[in-house]
């Protein structure tokens, strides 16, 4: 997935847990390939897809403008004349520790514009760069309580996603 690398660098630091984009992914998709674009144009982490909250721009930007990494009038702007919104819901986020060219995956020779999906071989060639243990920049108990408030806060998002778009149905 391209992604401008302001966000992309937000991705990795955790600080932006929502992915908004104007379709969904496959549903089978449960990784993102995060393909930081110019001026970076690397290869720079992975993220594990949690779901999908689908809605409305504005009833998505309430749910998540706390984490969603982006300004309201950009977000706003993405969405403009749009009658609904998809926020792709973060979970575990891989930094590669070595950024790698795109062109280092087998048959890639340019971006793809939002995003694309890879054949096994290429997938085969990510998970061996990120077959590494994940970046942690705490230690000790410090980094196991930020990780354990993370995954409580991310499994309170995603159900009540999971609540409003079950509301909406009946």
């Amino acid at each position: 997935m391209s992604i401008h690398p302001q966000y992309a660098d937000a991705i990795l630091a955790g600080t932006k847990r929502v992915e908004f984009r104007k379709r969904r992914l496959a549903p089978d998709v449960s990784t993102v390939v995060i393909y930081a674009t110019q001026p970076v144009g690397r290869i720079v982490g992975t993220f594990e897809v949690l779901g999908h909250d689908v809605a409305a721009p504005d009833e998505l930007w309430d749910r998540h403008s706390r984490h969603a990494g982006i300004s309201a009038a950009g977000f706003c702007a993405y969405y403009a004349q749009k009658p609904a919104a998809v926020g792709i819901l973060i979970g575990r986020v891989q930094p590669l520790t070595e950024p790698r060219l795109l062109t280092d995956l087998p048959g890639v020779i340019r971006p793809p514009q939002s995003f694309s999906y890879l054949s096994p071989l290429q997938a085969t060639s990510v998970r061996a760069w990120s077959h590494r243990a994940p970046h942690h920049t705490e230690t000790g108990l410090a980094s196991q309580s930020s990780a354990i408030a993370s995954l409580v806060e991310r499994t309170l998002e995603v159900a009540r996603a999971a609540a409003d778009r079950l509301l909406r149905a009946v």
